[in-house]
């Protein structure tokens, strides 16, 4: 199938695709006389497979060594929970810095609530090194 195709069946752009192909995610399909690539469904399903992992988080990256384990079933499946762990743990850490930063807004929130109409406001001084 052509890559407008194969873009529109896995909901991205043709950039996408080539972008892809350039980061060795998909492999690079064969030609036709013509010159046109001819994809098959193997390469909608590797990037639905891309899409799925990136909304959770992954890094192309991350997805390209989830995409070697895949295809090498005799790997083990504990590397890929060792993956997610690390994902997991990254998400956590990510997850503890934004309460801490929503915790420090509310404070700044709250001041500025109870600041007299004349002084600065606490949230934009906050900001000043």
């Amino acid at each position: 199938m052509t890559i407008g195709k194969v873009a529109r069946s896995a909901g991205v752009s043709i950039d996408t695709v080539r972008y892809y192909e350039r980061k060795g995610l998909i492999p690079a399909p064969p030609r036709k006389e013509s010159g046109y690539r001819l994809y098959t469904d193997e390469t909608i399903k590797r990037i639905l497979f891309i899409r799925n992992a990136q909304e959770l988080g992954f890094s192309l990256k991350e997805i390209s060594e989830l995409l070697a384990l895949r295809v090498e079933s005799r790997r083990s499946c504990a590397e890929v929970m060792d993956i997610a762990q690390q994902k997991i743990d990254e998400v956590a850490r990510k997850i503890e810095s934004l309460e801490s930063i929503k915790t420090v807004l509310k404070k700044l929130k709250t001041q500025c609530r109870a600041r007299e109409l004349s002084s600065p406001c606490p949230i934009l001084e906050s900001f000043v090194v």
